[in-house]
């Protein structure tokens, strides 16, 4: 009997409601603003319809903070990844009313985006904001903060661009702490939750019950280089 592979994915696969809204935004919306993973290797310019520094944002949940980032920062592209369709829904009615040119919305799994449809130093910035803790530690293997996948993070930066990130379990932070740190080529740590980073609905209930935010920000670059 010959034996087979079980991936191991960072997300939980679980299912939402998509409302009329929703499904509206999805029907119409998707062909001009969704990429479906797997796919090609994307031209990101292609994809926005300029050329401009891309941000990419894993796990957009609802697409709050996206909105509320993209139309602060028109100078720059974001690109949403997310795998539940009423938060894909949600964002793409909410960038269709606001009027945003500057976001794309992706579904599937962001490690698979970065590994097969995004070249080496395309993206200016990476976010990655509330990721699933994966509690139980038998979990632990899930979490997307392992040093396989904090080097691949890192390899679609250019050199200088940023990685930015935030959790509300003190576990996890220490474990995003530890990786982050030990990759050679990010320098940064634990900073102020900054003015520019929104504080969502799931952030403001997290603080209501006591929970203790953390945001980390790191550079691509040899340590000891002059970093932005």
């Amino acid at each position: 009997m010959t034996g087979h592979h079980t991936k191991i994915t960072t997300f939980y696969p679980r299912r939402g409601r998509v409302s009329a809204r929703h499904e509206d935004a999805l029907a119409r919306l998707w062909p001009h603003y969704g990429v479906d993973i797997p796919g090609p290797r994307l031209d990101l310019p292609e994809l926005f319809g300029r050329r401009a520094p891309v941000v990419l944002e894993i796990g957009s949940g609802m697409g709050d903070a996206t909105v509320a980032m993209a139309a602060a920062d028109p100078e720059r592209d974001y690109l949403a990844v997310e795998v539940f369709p009423p938060g894909l829904g949600n964002l793409l009615a909410t960038v269709e009313e606001e009027g945003l040119k500057n976001v794309r919305v992706a579904q599937g799994d962001a490690l698979e985006l970065l590994r097969h449809m995004l070249a080496p130093g395309s993206l200016d910035a990476i976010h990655v904001f509330f990721p699933d803790p994966w509690p139980k530690a038998r979990h632990h293997k899930r979490r997307l903060f392992q040093p396989g996948n904090v080097a691949l993070l890192r390899s679609r930066l250019r050199p200088g661009g940023a990685l930015h990130c935030a959790t509300d379990w003190p576990h996890y932070a220490e474990q995003m702490l530890q990786v982050l740190s030990a990759d050679p080529e990010l320098s940064g740590g634990i900073i102020e939750r900054p003015e520019h980073r929104p504080l969502t609905k799931f952030e403001q209930r997290g603080l209501a019950e006591g929970r203790q935010i953390t945001d980390f920000l790191y550079f691509r670059g040899v340590r000891g280089e002059a970093l932005p």
